[in-house]
Formats: structure tokens, sequence, C-alpha cells
């Protein structure tokens, strides 16, 4: 099958989310891949309705109601592209795990390589002792350790869980490994409103350090897939006109933003990092930073065979990218880029802003220092890198507006673990009603964001691209 904008050799050029100094090109020789989707059932334990904190527990012999076994695997991208990473009970993405809102769940989790792992339930309001983050207090587990934790989910919509440990100079752990996959949590009531429901998670694969424009190191990649297949790969997404098509796509990469297209068709955005929109947009793009998460359904009303993926034809070369073919067609499928690249949170905001006013404001100053050539940048907040940063104070029940200010050239994921936060304004332009636990400061720009602060504990505060965490872009907020 002849995919678009697949070639044997390929210039694939990171591009930034705005203004960038970090451009490059990589060479490298693509094969192509696709998708598979994959669920791990378990029996449900004695599940019942938990209350608002829970907490570790020790190993019994109940059974738990999901287990996760991490080992390192081979696996395969695509026939000719097989690696060797970290993963979730050996498949990628890990076991499709879904819980119900408010419903508690006992999760076993087993280590099985041979240095201490941490999984982050990435979205979830839940005690830091759970929470998967050893700077807020939650336990490392050792090789060949076990944990079993039990907490209620909440909110319901799209999250994940992930690594998090720190990768450093390695480029075998963290987020550059296999370890990731997705946690659906069900609302109480789910009316369905699609005729099919699908999961998506994007990974960048092969990572390598280049220089940067000033000599200091980025990170770059060879592959990309789509639920652990290259574009090319996998059985195609089959519908049939007329249906509606619920997307849940999760980037779980470890440093890249991806767009993503479907010639033909646009998508209905429902949520932002499992959160409902007030409005529900029309846009033929969605912009993913790493961890960022989008609920979207597609009118299939366009026949033929197509390619669900980057709008970009280099890391569309790379991988990344499915199939979504009609029922009775046939041929090579299609990809179109868009004329443009455009994405702007306030599109699915209330239609006109509700203005809060805050308890307390909390300026966050973002900037990096240069360590020489062959090196990463120092990144740091309120001129402190982590671990030195003295610990951000918060006050339960009130409102603290978190002013995101990046002062640097390159944008950032950032990421507020156990809550989340409502976007106020972008540029100067107020907003109201998206909420989030991820958002990208764009280069040179500022962010407010309101934090109401209902979830006592530890907090951390980082820059979801696993290089700029690696390199001091975090820190804690404590209660007091």
């Amino acid at each position: 099958m002849k995919i678009p904008g697949i070639n044997g050799q390929q210039s694939c050029s990171r591009v930034g989310l705005g203004a960038s100094r970090r451009r490059f090109l990589r060479n490298a020789s693509f094969t192509v891949a696709g998708l598979i989707s994959q669920e791990w059932h378990s029996t449900p334990g004695s599940a019942q309705t938990g209350a608002r904190g829970s907490s570790t527990v020790t190993a019994t012999g109940d059974r738990p109601d999901y287990r996760i076994e991490i080992t390192e695997i081979e696996w395969e991208l695509a026939p000719k592209k097989r690696l060797r990473t970290a993963a979730y009970n050996g498949q990628i993405p890990g076991s499709l795990i879904r819980l119900t809102e408010g419903r508690l769940a006992t999760i076993e989790i087993v280590n099985k390589l041979d240095h201490a792992e941490i999984v982050h339930w990435h979205g979830q309001w839940i005690p830091t002792d759970v929470d998967g983050s050893m700077e807020e207090g939650s336990p490392m587990i050792p090789p060949g350790g076990m944990a079993r934790i039990a907490f209620p989910p909440r909110p319901s919509g799209l999250h994940w869980y992930h690594t998090h440990a720190m990768a450093n100079r390695s480029l075998n752990h963290g987020l550059y490994s296999g370890e990731f996959g997705v946690l659906y949590v069900e609302p109480r009531s789910n009316p369905a409103l699609y005729d099919q429901e699908r999961f998506l998670v994007l990974h960048d694969w092969e990572p390598y350090y280049s220089a940067s424009d000033d000599g200091s190191l980025m990170v770059n990649y060879v592959s990309g897939s789509i639920n652990g297949r290259m574009l090319g790969h996998d059985d195609p997404i089959e519908v049939r006109e007329g249906q509606r098509v619920l997307f849940h796509i999760v980037n779980a990469s470890a440093t890249e933003v991806h767009w993503l297209t479907l010639p033909g068709h646009r998508f209905q955005v429902l949520a932002l990092d499992g959160r409902p929109v007030p409005t529900e947009a029309l846009v033929e793009t969605l912009r993913l930073g790493p961890a960022e998460r989008i609920s979207a359904v597609v009118t299939m009303d366009a026949p033929g065979v197509w390619v669900l993926g980057e709008a970009r034809t280099a890391f569309r070369s790379a991988g990344m990218g499915t199939v979504v073919e009609y029922a009775g067609r046939s041929g090579e499928p299609k990809a179109s880029p868009p004329a443009r690249l455009a994405w702007d949170y306030r599109s699915f905001a209330d239609p006109t802003a509700v203005v809060r006013k805050p308890d307390l404001t909390i300026p966050m100053v973002f900037t990096s220092r240069f360590q020489g050539h062959g090196a990463l940048d120092r990144w740091m907040i309120n001129g402190k890198s982590w671990p030195e940063a003295q610990a951000l104070l918060l006050h339960e029940g009130l409102r603290h507006r978190l002013v995101f200010d990046n002062r640097s050239m390159d944008d950032h994921p950032v990421h507020l673990h156990r809550h989340s936060f409502e976007l106020v304004s972008i540029r100067g332009a107020a907003l109201s009603g998206v909420h989030k636990d991820v958002v990208i400061v764009e280069a040179g720009t500022v962010v407010e964001a309101d934090l109401v602060a209902t979830n006592p504990g530890n907090t951390l505060f980082h820059c979801h691209q696993q290089d700029h965490m690696d390199s001091g872009f975090m820190a804690l907020f404590r209660y007091q």
C-alpha cells in the first residue's frame, strides 16, 4: 500500500509550537506501519464508592481490579522496524484502563526492570502517596518490587498513566520509553452520542540528540507511531457513511507537539484534557502538546480512504498516522495537508468571558541558562531550578491566579498535578470555561490560569517536555 508523503528517504524538521530558535533537519530512512487497539480486561474486585482521600495499600491475597507489569520487551513498529523498550503488560500502549468516577479502584504495579520505577496517574485529583510523583512523596517501586494502590478516580474523562521517572541524559528511560497507557474514567451517567469510540495514542521513537542553533542539545526522533504502529502497517479504522466516531487522542510523546488532520472532515471538539468544553467548536486540525488530550467527534461524510495523521509531511512520513476506510471503498489512502496550522484555546471557551477576581496572584517566570555547546539548557522558574527552588504556597479554598510568563525562546507544555486550572487570559485576551491540566505557553507570551486549591497536599508543577523537566523545569506547590 502506498501512503502519500512516504518516501524511502526524508528530511524531517521539528517545527516549534511558536517562535523558536530550535530549528533543525533530520534525515532518516522510514518504513511505515499502523494502529492496533487493545484493552486489558480484568475481573473487578470489591469496588465501592470511595471517600475524598485514599492511600497506598499493602499487598493482600485479594485480586486487584487491574495489574500493571513493567517489563522490557521487543516491539514491532513495522515489519522491518523493531526496538527494545520498557512497556506495560507487554504491549504499546499499555492496557486501556476504564474506571468509573468515584468508585474505588485497586491497581497492582509490578516492576520487573533492573531500576526503580514509578507510575503517575495523570489528570487525577488523588492523594500525594498514590499520584505517582516522588517529588510529592509517592514511593518509587524498586527493581523486582510491587506496590498496590487504591483511589476513587476523579474527574471523569480522558486521562493517562505513565512513568514519572527522570531520564536525565538517557534516551531509553522516562517517556522516551514505551511506559504509557490510557486511563478513561467513565462518568456516572454517560449517554452514547456516537457510533464508534476509538483511542489513539501518539508517540515518537528512536530519540537522539542534535545541536540547536546555539549549540545546546535538543532531542530528535527517527520514527513515530499511533498506538504503537507506524502508518501503513495496521488494520484501517473501518467506518460507514453517516457514522459519528468519537476519537480520544493522547499525545504521549516525550517532547513533541503534534498536529492531526483527517482530509475532508472536521473535528467537533468535546473535551480538552478530559474536561468538557463550553463551546464544541468544529476545527480542521487538532494540536496536542506533550501530555495534552482531546476528545472529538467526527461525522463520516466524505466517503473514501484517508490518512488520519500528522498534518506535517515529515512527521507523517516518519509514521505518525493511521488509515480511515469507508465501507465499500478501496484504493490508496489520501492525505492532503491543510492550508495552514491554526489552534486557539479561546475557540472552545465561553462565548462571553466571565471575569473573576483572584484571591492571590502567583507569578511564574520561565527562563533558561545556556550551559555550553553539547549540553542541555538549564531551566528555571522564578530564577531557580529544581530542586533549589522554594515551594510556592497555596491556601485551601482560595482562587490563585497563576501567571505563566514565558521569557524563553521555547514553547512549554506546563502541567499541574492533582488539580486542574481554568484559563483566564492568553496574550492579554480574556477567556473562561476552559479547564485543563496542561497548557502550551508559547515563547515570549503570558498565559494566566486560575487554580482553586481544593486538594491539599504537595503538588508538582513542571514542563512536560522530558528534557526540560530533567533540566530543572519543576516547582512544588504546598498548602499552607
